[in-house]
C-alpha cells in the first residue's frame, strides 16, 4: 500500500481528479450492478460512467503536459543557474505516471460499463 501511495504521489496534482473519477465511475457500476440484479435495467447513470471513460485519459494526457512543463521549467535551470539533467527525471516520471493512471482507469470501468450497458433493457 505504501509503493501506491508512493507512485500516487509521483503522479502530481493530475492523480487527485483521476482517483475521484475512477472512485465514482465505480460507485456507479457497482449501483447499477445490483440494479440489473433486482431486474432494473434501465440506462440511469450509465451515460456519466461514459464521459468518465472518456475524461480519465484525456486527465491522463493533462498530467503528461503539466509534467512535461515541469520538466522544462527544471531543465531551464532556476534564475539563472546551470541545469541539472537529473531534476528532469521527477517531471518525466509525473507525466508517465499519470497517463498510465488515466489509461487504466479508464480501461478498468470500461469492461464492466459495456456489460451493462449491453443489458440495457429498451423503454
Amino acid at each position: 500500500m505504501h509503493k501506491i501511495a508512493e507512485i500516487f504521489a509521483k503522479g502530481g496534482p493530475v492523480m487527485w481528479p483521476i482517483l475521484a473519477l475512477s472512485v465514482l465511475g465505480l460507485a456507479i457500476l457497482i449501483w447499477k450492478a445490483f440494479e440489473f440484479r433486482a431486474g432494473r435495467r434501465t440506462a440511469k447513470g450509465l451515460n456519466l460512467v461514459s464521459s468518465i471513460i472518456t475524461a480519465e485519459p484525456m486527465l491522463g494526457i493533462l498530467g503528461t503536459v503539466t509534467g512535461i512543463i515541469r520538466t522544462f521549467s527544471s531543465l531551464n535551470g532556476a534564475d539563472g543557474a546551470a541545469a541539472n539533467p537529473l531534476a528532469a527525471t521527477s517531471g518525466i516520471g509525473e507525466a508517465l505516471i499519470t497517463t498510465a493512471a488515466g489509461l487504466v482507469a479508464a480501461l478498468l470501468l470500461l469492461f464492466p460499463y459495456n456489460a451493462l450497458d449491453a443489458g440495457v433493457e429498451e423503454e
